[in-house]
C-alpha cells in the first residue's frame, strides 16, 4: 500500500523529521542527571549531545553524495534501523564512554533520514508543492527539539531518562518502517547523478551562495540569541529564575506553526519577499530586547521563532526550486552551513556578550541579519525581472 495523497506525504515526512531530531536533544534536559549517575564532570557529559552533532556535520556531505547515486528509500530504512538500534543501546549501557560512542554513530547515520527525505522530497513533489512541505519539513526540526526536550526532562522523570531513549527509538522506528512502505516510489528506480555538479561547483554557483549564507547568516543569529539570553535574563535588569527562563522559551513552538504558514506565503508572493519579512521581524524583535519589560521578552522571542523560521522555510524552498541535479550535494551543503553557522554565532557572540554584554550581542545579530535582507531583495528582484519577461512575450 502506498500513500499517494499530498496530505499523506505531509504527514509522514513530518512523524519522520520529527522523530529524528528527537533523538539528538533527548539528554539535554538531564545532563546533571547523567553527570551524578556517572561520575563524571559537565564538560564529559555534554557529549552526549555533542558527539551527535558532530557526527550529522561529518557524515551529511557523504549522505548527500549517496543520496544523489542511490535510491533514498531503502537508506532512509537502513539508516533510520541504525539510529533505533543505537537508542535502545543507549537505553540500557552502564558505561557513558559506550553511550558516547553509540551517540556518535547516531549523528553519522541522522542525515541519512533528514538530508535524505529533503532529497526525495525536492526530487518527487510538483514544484507548487515544494515551499509548502519543505515549511513542513522545517517545522518538524522544530517539534522534534522541543519534544526530545521534554521526553528526557518533563515527559519522564528526570530519574528515568533511559525510557526517553526507548521511547524516541520506537517513535523512530514506527516512522522509518511507514515512510520505507507508504511513500509514493521515487520518479527514478535508479538515481543516476554520478556526474552531477560537484560540491565545489555547487559552492561556486552564486545563487546557491547566497541562500548557503542565508541561513548560515540567520542561525547564527538565532542561536546566538537563545544561547545567552539567560545570562541576560538571570542578571540584574530582570533577575529572573531559571524555571520562568524555561517557562519563557516555550515561545519556541511558535516555529511549529509558522514554518508551514511561511511556505504557503512563499508561493503567494516568492521566497524573495518571505526572506526579507522574516528578516524585518526577526531583526525588530532584537533590537525590542534592549527594553527592560518581561512582557516585551516574551513577544520578542515570539517575533524572533516567527522571523527565523520564516527565513529558514523561504531559503528552503528557494534552494530546491533553483537545482534540477545534484540535489543531494546541495542539501547537505545547507544543512552544513547552518551547523556552521549556529556554531560560529555562539562562539564570537560570547565575545561581544563578554565585551558589550546583551547589547554587543544585538548589534552583531543585526549585522549578520543583513545577509538573509540582502538576499531576499535580490531573489525579489530576479522575480520581478522574470514576470516583467514574460508578461512582454
Amino acid at each position: 500500500m502506498k500513500i499517494d495523497n499530498f496530505f499523506g506525504v505531509q504527514f509522514l515526512v513530518f512523524c519522520l523529521v520529527a522523530a529524528a531530531f528527537t533523538t539528538i536533544y533527548i539528554p539535554q534536559p538531564v545532563l546533571p542527571v547523567i553527570q551524578k549517575e556517572f561520575n563524571v564532570n559537565e564538560a564529559f557529559a555534554s557529549l552526549t549531545v555533542s558527539l551527535v552533532i558532530l557526527g550529522i556535520a561529518l557524515s551529511n556531505l557523504p549522505f548527500g553524495r549517496i543520496a544523489d547515486t542511490y535510491p533514498i528509500k531503502p537508506i532512509i530504512l537502513l539508516g533510520g534501523t541504525i539510529v533505533t538500534i543505537c537508542g535502545l543501546f543507549c537505553a540500557v549501557t552502564s558505561s557513558l564512554t559506550i553511550m558516547i560512542v553509540t551517540r556518535f554513530i547516531q549523528g553519522l547515520f541522522l542525515p541519512s533520514l533528514t538530508t535524505c527525505l529533503s532529497v526525495y522530497l525536492a526530487q518527487n513533489m510538483p514544484a507548487e508543492r515544494l515551499n509548502v512541505v519543505m515549511g513542513l519539513y522545517v517545522s518538524a526540526t522544530v517539534t522534534g527539539g522541543m519534544f526530545g526536550r521534554l521526553l528526557g526532562g518533563w515527559i519522564y522523570p528526570q530519574q528515568s531518562w533511559r525510557s526517553a531513549f526507548i521511547s524516541a527509538s520506537i517513535f523512530l522506528f514506527f516512522s522509518t518502517i511507514a515512510v520505507a512502505a507508504l511513500l509514493p516510489q521515487e520518479k527514478k528506480s535508479v538515481v543516476k547523478e554520478n556526474f552531477g555538479e560537484s560540491f565545489i561547483s555547487l559552492i561556486c554557483r552564486l545563487d546557491l551562495l547566497r541562500i548557503y549564507f542565508v541561513v548560515f547568516g540567520s542561525y547564527f543569529v538565532f542561536s546566538s540569541m537563545f544561547n545567552y539570553l539567560p545570562f541576560y535574563l538571570a542578571g540584574p535588569s530582570f533577575e529572573m529564575s531559571t524555571d520562568f527562563i524555561a517557562i519563557i522559551y516555550t515561545t519556541y513552538i511558535t516555529g511549529i506553526i509558522i514554518s508551514p504558514f511561511a511556505g504557503k506565503l512563499s508561493n503567494r508572493i516568492g521566497n524573495g519577499n518571505t526572506m526579507m519579512i522574516g528578516t524585518i521581524i526577526f531583526a525588530l524583535s532584537i533590537v525590542i530586547t534592549l527594553i527592560e519589560s518581561t512582557t516585551v521578552i516574551v513577544i520578542s522571542l515570539i517575533g524572533a521563532c516567527a522571523g527565523f523560521f520564516s527565513i529558514h522555510a523561504a531559503a528552503a524552498g528557494l534552494l530546491n526550486c533553483k537545482i534540477d541535479s545534484s540535489r543531494g550535494r546541495a542539501n547537505s551543503l545547507y544543512v552544513l552551513f547552518y551547523y556552521i553557522g549556529g556554531s560560529v554565532g555562539i562562539t564570537l557572540s560570547g565575545y561581544a556578550y563578554l565585551f558589550f554584554e546583551w547589547t554587543g550581542v544585538v548589534m552583531l545579530g543585526l549585522l549578520m541579519l543583513l545577509m538573509p535582507l540582502v538576499t531576499g531583495i535580490i531573489e525579489n528582484r530576479r522575480l520581478k525581472c522574470k514576470l516583467t519577461e514574460e508578461y512582454l512575450k
